[in-house]
């Protein structure tokens, strides 16, 4: 059988019959699909036995995802597909035109294929290496074939959010995940034995930190209170931070060939790369800590990655690659020798690796000035000034293009590493994707919005 019947007969679905969805069907669909979203992530895993499921905390960040629930695997055969076929088909190993309806199946079917194959090898590594044990092994299929059918519900459920709803799944499903741990950091009422602090308020400690000032200074607590409120701060303050240089760019005025009088602005963003230099980054540490918290387990001694006690590196590669909260063991007292030097380790792994996969993303994503000059020439634009020549306008992107790349990687890193590092309510890579999501989620709601308010721009828009 031809793999092309493969690719565009898997099952899909089914896009709207209408060119432009109305924005209330847009935003019934997402809202349908958020609350199925948390209502998997509150199913949990039947035949789970017990386990260290901290060691899963910062890889479900990522993820967007709650390790233990039906959906555990998250986005990650979604984000593993799409990232490796880009790479492929970026950097010019696969032949695939994307610019045609043919190409475009072509290439969503290898990727939906991909993610299928990614649902069932990380499903079952999970599961055979003792990530995620089951209670007895007459229990160990049952496990997988539940993750798999959450692998399936994410991938089909992104699926109506793309086709039905406001921007993709993979990015709701984050911001989804980050926000319920901001409220939950913030409001948490349950302790970590499980105690309601609300029916003890004066004894029994508290989670959220809203809740901790306010015990605190009932208390005559401090160092508690200060402690609860820097972190808040420290949130806060990374957050605008992320929205003030998201909106950093630089704009090259072009002109249009053919009328003359007209010209626009080609901006190119501070953070050339996006985020996805730190979430590669990001996920690369949290598979080393993934992978040998699992080789412990399997093993039963520690190896040169790290060794691990309730899903924490305490030596090894992974604890240099981890970071500790600075600012509270200033505040504690408790701050060692080893977690300054872990501070400048964390720091500098971060902006180093988030720079070089920034530059690899480019360079193998159609990002680099060659192909940004193609796109530009074949938009009939050109600088003003300057003849239209490819070479020249290679030469004058590379000015821009490869500085902005290396800054904006070392700046990510940096602004991520920090908020890990002064422990933040979530992490920083987190604080990053979310606030990038949402900036981009809101452009697509107001610009749908607007269509809607307006028939005169609709209609002029096409």
């Amino acid at each position: 059988m031809d793999i092309k019947n493969i690719l565009y007969n898997l099952p899909e679905v089914k896009r709207p019959i209408e060119k432009k969805l109305a924005f209330n069907t847009k935003l019934k669909w997402t809202f349908i699909i958020l609350l199925a979203f948390f209502i998997l992530a509150n199913i949990p895993l039947y035949g789970l036995g017990p386990n260290s499921l901290a060691q899963f905390e910062y890889l479900a960040l990522i993820l967007g995802t709650d390790f233990g629930s039906i959906i555990s695997l998250g986005i990650g055969p979604i984000v593993m597909s799409s990232i490796i076929l880009q790479l492929l088909v970026g950097s010019g190993i696969l032949k695939i035109d994307t610019n045609s309806s043919d190409g475009k199946k072509y290439y969503q079917g290898l990727q939906k294929l991909g993610v299928i194959f990614f649902i069932l090898f990380e499903a079952s590594v999970y599961v055979i290496m003792g990530g995620l044990q089951p209670v007895s092994p007459s229990f160990t299929y049952i496990l997988i074939f539940q993750l798999v059918l959450g692998g399936l519900a994410i991938m089909f459920m992104d699926e109506v959010v793309t086709k039905w709803g406001f921007g993709s799944g993979t990015s709701l499903f984050i911001v989804a995940g980050v926000a319920w741990r901001l409220f939950s950091g913030l409001f948490q009422f349950i302790g970590q034995q499980g105690e309601n602090c609300l029916a003890d308020f004066s004894g029994t400690q508290c989670a959220g930190k809203i809740l901790v000032i306010i015990q605190s200074v009932i208390n005559g607590a401090p160092t508690e209170a200060l402690a609860a409120l820097l972190v808040i701060v420290v949130t806060a303050g990374i957050f605008l931070m992320v929205v003030w240089a998201q909106s950093l760019k630089v704009e090259i005025p072009l002109s249009f060939e053919r009328l003359r009088g007209y010209s626009i602005k080609w901006p190119l963003q501070f953070f050339y790369a996006s985020v996805i230099p730190v979430i590669l980054v990001a996920a690369l540490v949290a598979n080393i800590q993934l992978f040998g918290g699992l080789l412990q387990n399997w093993l039963g001694h520690p190896t040169f990655i790290g060794a691990f006690s309730n899903g924490q590196a305490t030596s090894g590669l992974s604890y240099w690659f981890a970071s500790s909260n600075v600012l509270e063991g200033i505040i504690r007292g408790s701050l060692q020798n080893s977690q300054i030097i872990q501070t400048f380790t964390h720091l500098l792994f971060y902006m180093a690796f988030s720079a070089l996969f920034a530059v690899l993303w480019v360079k193998t994503s159609g990002m680099d000035e060659q192909n940004q000059a193609k796109k530009i020439l074949a938009s009939g634009l050109q600088i003003p000034g300057f003849r239209k020549d490819k070479r020249v306008l290679e030469s004058i992107l590379k000015r821009y293009i490869l500085p902005l790349t290396i800054m904006g990687g070392l700046a990510v890193g940096a602004l991520s590493a920090i908020a890990d590092i002064l422990g933040a309510l979530t992490s920083g890579t987190a604080i990053l994707l979310a606030v990038m999501i949402m900036y981009q989620l809101y452009q697509s709601i107001a610009q749908q919005h607007a269509m809607d308010m307006h028939p005169a721009l609709r209609k002029f828009i096409g």
